[in-house]
């Protein structure tokens, strides 16, 4: 959801230019917060005693989160207007607090597990839990699709909409992210529980 802020960059510029500065330092922290999530997890996976604990963990943080984003669904005034430069810490605090790199999260959670009868999920699932690699793999992917659909949106919003449109249009989707939240939780907890048994 940083788009708007690369168009509010760009047209209180005037320069296109500015959109694009704006774009890497969103790209930069939200990349930063993915690694930041997920390179725990990597590491904590190795230990496969551990990894049934941490994934309940794991899915009831993400249950808690979900619930509390649910009941506090408003956002501080101060994070209205950001100044560009301190848009990569802005990006950074945002992907940590607001969750979008917990979105990640059910690679490890086990929802991404392998299955016997299907041998590319079986070497998929082998390839995230063994390789830090691939969980670098993961975050550049994950941010690479994020700037390229949220740049093209504040492009488009720059180019021919302008601040007017992103004024009267906008609209919050928080309770449906945090009930989402709340339901990839759910589900990593219950198929963790069932696989004690």
């Amino acid at each position: 959801m940083g788009w708007p802020l690369a168009v509010s960059a760009g047209l209180m510029d005037k320069n296109p230019r500015a959109l694009f500065r704006a774009l890497w330092a969103l790209s930069s922290g939200h990349l930063l917060a993915t690694f930041l999530v997920l390179l725990p997890f990597a590491f904590l996976l190795v230990l496969a005693e551990w990894q049934r604990s941490i994934q309940t963990g794991a899915s009831l943080l993400v249950i808690g989160f979900g619930v509390y984003r649910l009941i506090a669904q408003r956002h501080p005034r101060t994070l209205a207007r950001i100044p560009p430069t301190q848009l990569a810490l802005w990006s950074f605090a945002v992907a940590i607090a607001h969750g979008a790199a917990l979105m990640l999260v059910p690679i490890y959670l086990g929802l991404c597990q392998a299955f016997e009868f299907d041998a590319g999920h079986e070497a998929a699932g082998a390839l995230m839990k063994t390789s830090l690699g691939m969980a670098v793999l993961v975050s550049l992917v994950h941010v690479a699709a994020m700037v390229g659909a949220g740049g093209c949106l504040a492009w488009l919003v720059y180019r021919h909409l302008g601040l007017r449109f992103v004024s009267r249009s906008w609209f919050n989707l928080d309770a449906v992210w945090a009930a989402s939240l709340v339901l990839v939780g759910a589900v990593a907890l219950a198929l963790n529980l069932a696989s004690w048994r």
